[in-house]
């Protein structure tokens, strides 16, 4: 809390809000006036800045000031504000909300977010939804990259290395419609959590797409002797293992659906029964495919599969639950690995800058 108020009316204030623990936690640097948070250095308003709680008799230099040195310290800083005076600070901070009630015209146009009705709980509806909105796209990327990099790599090892396509092209266009549109519609419609609230940052794994493009072109290449069909025609037995690349392929994605809808939780089943059109584009996306597979070989160049040969593509959809589970034990770096070289990429951008400068 940043305020202009005498520094015992923001503890009193800070103390009834919650925002100060106790009376043990209101003092130096937790509780700090304006002049003397201004009066430090750069470097000690930055180490200060991390442990401020309530800051009092501050000029609205005092909360720039406070912004620039929490970004320089890698937060993401949210203002609140509406006055004139608040400007800056909305402006220099990642996010800025100005009141849409009391706010000045200069607050709102130097914010981000306009809270129309003033209430700050509604700024906890605003980071809920926004959550929620970024990580069903964050989980729609994600399967996307994992379908992409999969069929792109089975095929052109394929191709180089043999000559044949496992996955010709209305198979190839069956997937991308799996994985454009009903992919969208199913991992786009998940409503917000509480766990959104409290989730860290979460890295990207390709260990579904390593696990796919590994199982597939062991197929691809040695898959006649291990579905034992030496001793049908050679162009028959070619066809069949084809069609089951191709049928697990689809399964695996099928089956990879569920683990993008909780990237970063244990329990990818929870809250599913909820969530009606997911389960209904997932029973459909199934249904087509044995439709497909059993009925239009004609038209995907596909023949049909007898009963083992489904349980062994399903078995090897199902390993991708496993596999996703223990891929969420694999640490995330707090540092994002293109960070480390940002301050390269500036020196590039502005070579008569000298290095301090930029860093």
């Amino acid at each position: 809390m940043v305020t202009g108020d005498n520094i015992q009316t923001a503890k009193a204030i800070a103390l009834e809000c919650g925002i100060l623990d106790s009376e043990a936690a209101a003092e130096y640097p937790f509780l700090i006036e304006g002049r003397i948070y201004r009066a430090l250095s750069d470097a000690q308003r930055e180490d200060v800045a991390e442990k401020i709680s309530v800051m009092g008799r501050s000029s609205p230099n005092d909360k720039l000031l406070l912004v620039q040195a929490l970004r320089k310290r890698g937060h993401v800083v949210a203002v609140t504000g509406d006055g004139t005076n608040d400007a800056p600070a909305l402006h220099e901070a990642d996010i800025g909300l100005a009141m849409g009630i009391q706010g000045t015209e200069v607050a709102k146009e130097s914010s981000d977010i306009i809270i129309l009705d003033d209430n700050f709980t509604s700024v906890v509806k605003v980071v809920r939804w926004g959550r929620s909105v970024y990580a069903n796209i964050q989980k729609f990327i994600q399967f996307q990259l994992t379908v992409n990099v999969a069929a792109l790599t089975i095929n052109i090892v394929a191709a180089v290395s043999s000559g044949n396509v496992p996955l010709n092209t209305v198979q190839l266009l069956w997937v991308n419609l799996i994985m454009d549109t009903l992919g969208a519609l199913a991992l786009a419609t998940e409503p917000p959590t509480d766990h959104l609230m409290l989730r860290s940052p979460v890295g990207r794994r390709e260990v579904q797409a390593l696990y796919q493009v590994v199982v597939l072109l062991v197929l691809n290449f040695r898959g006649t002797s291990i579905l034992r069909l030496k001793d049908d025609t050679s162009e028959y037995s070619n066809k069949v293992k084809n069609t089951f690349i191709f049928n697990s392929f689809v399964l695996c994605q099928v089956f990879n659906e569920f683990n993008a809808r909780k990237p970063d939780e244990m329990n990818i089943f929870f809250g599913i029964t909820r969530n009606r059109l997911f389960m209904g584009i997932i029973g459909i996306t199934v249904l087509l495919q044995v439709l497909i597979i059993e009925f239009l070989g004609k038209f995907t160049k596909t023949v049909r599969l007898n009963w083992t040969l489904w349980l062994v593509s399903i078995a090897i959809g199902l390993i991708s639950w496993p596999l996703a589970y223990l891929a969420k034990f694999i640490p995330v770096p707090e540092t994002p690995f293109h960070a480390f070289f940002a301050p390269l990429r500036r020196c590039f951008r502005h070579p008569s800058r000298q290095p301090a400068q930029i860093l």
